[in-house]
C-alpha cells in the first residue's frame, strides 16, 4: 500500500507526501516503480481533490512508459462503455460524450485528462461502475433487486449472486456511522465493488498493469473491490494508494 497524505493548508510545500505500507516516507519515483510489479492498481482518491487527479495523470504517464497499461475508473458506468469506446476511437467528440454519457459533474477538470491519455495513446479505457439505478435497486431493497433484470442488464453488473461479507470492517464502520442503518446500505456499496473488481479481471491485461481510479474508501485497508478481486482472482497482484488528509495522518500512519 502506498499512502497520499495531502497538505491542505494552503501554507507550507509541498502540497503532498507519499508514505509506503511500512510508514516511511516515500518518493513518486519509488512508487510508480513499485506499481509496475502489480496487475492491479487501485488508485483510492478524494473526488474533489485537485492533488490526487494530477498525480493520477502523472502515475498514468509513467507507467505508460514503462508497462502495458489499461485504464479504468469508477466515474464511468458500464453502460456507458461502446459510448467511451466511440469517444476514445475518435467516432464522437467531446460534445457527443457529454450528451450521451453520464458523466460526473467535474468530469472535464478532473477525468477528462485522463480518458483524452487513452485516447491520444490508444489505451483502452474501462467503464467500470454498476449504472447508478441499479445500485439503488439495492439500497431501497437488496440484492434480491437485481433478479429481475434483462439479460444485458445483468452483463453490466458482476455476476449474480455476488459474495458479500457485513462483517468487513470497512462496512461495518459504514453502517455505525450511519446511525445503525439497515445491511442493504452496505449492500449497495458492496454492489459497486464487485463490479469494478468483475471489470478489472475482465479486462486484465496479460502481461501489464491495470490502473483503476475509485474513491478512497472503496479500497482503503485491502477491502472493498480489493477484497472482491481476491474473490475473483485469489492470485492476482493488487497494490493500493489510498488518500488521507493531513489532519488525518497522525493515526494513520501508526496503524500502518
Amino acid at each position: 500500500m502506498i499512502l497520499l497524505a495531502l497538505n491542505l493548508t494552503g501554507q507550507d510545500l509541498p502540497a503532498y507526501q507519499l508514505f509506503n505500507a511500512k510508514g516511511k516516507k516515500t518518493t513518486f519515483k519509488k512508487m510508480a516503480q513499485l506499481s509496475q510489479e502489480h496487475q492491479v492498481v487501485l488508485f483510492g482518491e478524494y473526488h474533489n481533490n485537485p492533488i490526487c487527479h494530477w498525480m493520477q495523470l502523472k502515475l498514468t504517464e509513467a507507467l505508460h512508459n514503462k508497462t502495458k497499461l489499461v485504464l479504468g475508473a469508477e466515474m464511468i458506468e458500464t453502460d456507458n462503455q461502446q459510448i467511451l469506446n466511440q469517444y476514445l476511437a475518435g467516432k464522437i467528440d467531446q460534445k457527443a460524450l457529454d450528451s450521451l454519457a453520464r458523466l460526473w459533474s467535474n468530469y472535464k477538470t478532473d477525468y477528462k485528462p485522463l480518458v483524452d491519455f487513452a485516447k491520444d495513446n490508444q489505451l483502452p479505457f474501462i467503464a467500470a461502475n454498476i449504472p447508478r439505478r441499479y445500485a439503488s435497486k439495492v439500497f431501497r431493497g437488496d440484492f434480491a433487486g437485481l433478479d429481475s433484470l434483462t439479460m444485458e442488464e445483468k452483463s453490466w453488473i458482476a455476476p449474480l449472486p455476488i459474495p458479500f461479507d457485513v462483517n468487513l470492517p470497512g462496512y461495518k464502520n459504514m453502517l455505525e456511522m450511519m446511525g445503525g442503518m439497515p445491511v442493504k446500505n452496505a449492500q449497495s456499496t458492496s454492489i459497486k465493488d464487485a463490479t469494478m473488481a468483475h471489470f478489472i479481471i475482465k479486462n486484465l491485461p496479460l502481461s501489464g498493469v491495470f490502473l483503476h481510479f475509485n474513491g478512497t474508501y472503496h479500497s482503503d485497508n485491502y477491502e472493498g473491490i480489493s477484497w472482491y478481486l481476491k474473490q475473483y482472482m485469489p492470485a492476482v497482484s493488487i497494490m493500493t494508494i489510498a488518500t488521507v488528509e493531513q489532519d488525518q495522518l497522525k493515526s494513520l500512519t501508526k496503524n500502518i
